[in-house]
């Protein structure tokens, strides 16, 4: 019994320590340097964003496939998405809603600058997207999520930022 409460306290000691070092960890990992690092080839239109405001109505902005964008998002009440976002919004953020031509068939990546739910629509239908992940290190892309698209009229929404601006590109097709 004795060496039993001895196992006990020394693994409750270890738990205790496990968030500091965990946090320690990731403290110690070295930070962005002042310059970003260059994105990958693929987004090379990424450091000179358009500046560019999305509409609340009918009136939808065009976005074209290569060209990264600085969006100014609306308040998520105030968007007329093509169809609810997948994810519900958290009340106070922020959304958009732009148009995309897709020109030929193949892969497509949305990479985001910041946090925000994607949503891709064609036909009022919500397109599943083909792969997810983080951007790579550095670059000021937080997440990019593939698209297997055909040609034609696409709706891109935005929702659920916490910031009213986000940088935006569509690369592809791969």
């Amino acid at each position: 019994m004795r060496d039993l409460t001895k196992i006990l306290a020394a693994a409750a000691t270890l738990a205790a320590a496990l968030p500091t070092t965990t946090a320690a960890a990731q403290s110690s990992q070295p930070a962005c340097p002042a310059n970003p690092a260059p994105p990958p080839a693929e987004f090379a239109g990424w450091t000179t964003p358009a500046a560019r405001t999305v509409s609340t109505n009918d009136r939808v902005l065009p976005i074209a496939v290569g060209q990264a964008v600085r969006l100014t998002l609306a308040p998520g009440s105030e968007v007329a998405f093509a169809r609810a976002p997948e994810k519900a919004p958290a009340a106070g953020s922020f959304a958009g809603l732009v148009a995309l031509e897709v020109p030929k068939a193949g892969r497509y990546r949305v990479a985001l600058g910041g946090p925000a739910w994607i949503d891709l629509v064609r036909d009022g239908a919500p397109l599943a997207s083909a792969a997810h992940g983080h951007g790579p290190a550095c670059t000021g892309i937080r997440k990019i999520v593939d698209f297997d698209l055909q040609p034609g009229h696409y709706f891109l929404q935005l929702s659920g930022s916490p910031a009213a601006e986000v940088v935006l590109m569509v690369a592809g097709p791969r």
